[in-house]
């Protein structure tokens, strides 16, 4: 005799339209989005006294003069660089770039590096790119220099990066050899002493089953979301940092030319600021020398947390846990010995 649920002792009737717990009068109610927006607006305006009173401060003035003016100065590159990324990521296939470089790993390396000046894309892009042509066929050491020089020297970051520092342009030059040295070097490095099972490989791609169209609007959300993001947060961090911090310690920071320099670099990894605007958050801060801005422009496009993430997700956590150390030390070696010849 089959026992039904209902026939259990203690057993509720159940209405499909009604989960338990999940109606309306099944207890408490849940705060919807319009109710929290509500209640914000609400209480901004109760305490829109004390919020004018606290913005209209001089620390508040000088945060929101960097913050603003690094965010409008960076968000036009920001965008041509999503369109072109997400573009070349769908509209150019794979196989194209199999084609173009060179059998000998040794002299696909530098072909590699050098094809990221011409192809524009932020470092969102060039993870799933470079996963494509391990895909396809691409020797891995070829691969992994793209990926580390399209996001660095092409010509949507240089343009970005001159346009920053208009006084100073050896910082362009300077963020081009060093960034390309740095991408040769991890290639012929990992072409040395890499091993593949170190590396795993993506079996498919992302937008693979969609049609051009949506793949190529999906990209463009996907990156304007994620590299708007972080281009808030760095120009937030970057505000901070100029107006919050006593003027002193900044001073004493950016005066010892070992300290600035690894602080820099490790400030780049933890903002994770999209390349195409990272050189004007780099030239808001004005107390530190070229040298550890230089170095900030290298590390931020090759190694930061959502890279790190990024490149753990598609090439496995093995590859990221070896790459990324090994990544980081080379793009700070390459921007400090770059700066002591041009800068």
């Amino acid at each position: 005799m089959a026992i039904t649920e209902d026939a259990l002792p203690g057993a509720e009737a159940r209405d499909p339209a009604h989960p338990p717990g999940g109606g309306p009068d099944s207890g408490g109610r849940r705060l919807s989005s319009p109710l929290v927006l509500t209640l914000t607006l609400l209480l901004a305006v109760l305490a829109q006294s004390p919020i004018r009173g606290f913005l209209g401060t001089p620390l508040m003035q000088s945060w929101m003069t960097v913050f603003v003016a690094v965010t409008v100065q960076a968000l036009p590159f920001l965008v041509l660089g999503v369109l072109l990324s997400a573009a070349i990521a769908v509209f150019v296939p794979p196989s194209f770039f199999a084609r173009a470089l060179p059998r000998h790993p040794v002299l696909a390396v530098p072909v590699a590096g050098i094809a990221g000046a011409v192809l524009p894309g932020c470092e969102c892009a060039s993870v799933p790119v470079a996963g494509a042509l391990v895909r396809r066929g691409v020797t891995p050491a070829a691969a992994l220099a793209f990926l580390l020089s399209a996001p660095a020297i092409n010509p949507i970051v240089l343009t970005a990066t001159a346009v920053a520092f208009p006084r100073d342009p050896a910082m362009v030059l300077g963020r081009f050899l060093a960034s390309l040295l740095v991408a040769c070097a991890m290639g012929w490095l990992w072409q040395r002493l890499g091993r593949a099972d170190w590396l795993r490989p993506p079996a498919h791609g992302a937008h693979e089953g969609a049609t051009k169209g949506e793949a190529f609007w999906h990209s463009v959300r996907h990156d304007t979301m994620h590299a708007g993001g972080f281009l808030v947060l760095g120009a937030m961090a970057a505000a901070t940092l100029k107006a919050a911090t006593p003027a002193d310690w900044l001073r004493t920071a950016a005066g010892n030319p070992v300290f600035s320099v690894l602080a820099l670099a490790v400030l780049a990894v933890l903002l994770s600021i999209c390349s195409e605007a990272d050189a004007f958050v780099a030239a808001s801060l004005t107390q530190f020398s070229l040298t550890a801005k230089l170095v900030f422009l290298v590390v931020g496009p090759m190694i930061d947390l959502k890279l790190f993430a990024m490149q753990a997700g598609t090439f496995g956590r093995g590859f990221a846990l070896r790459f990324a150390p090994a990544t980081f030390v080379l793009a700070v070696a390459g921007g400090v010995l770059t700066s002591a010849v041009l800068l």
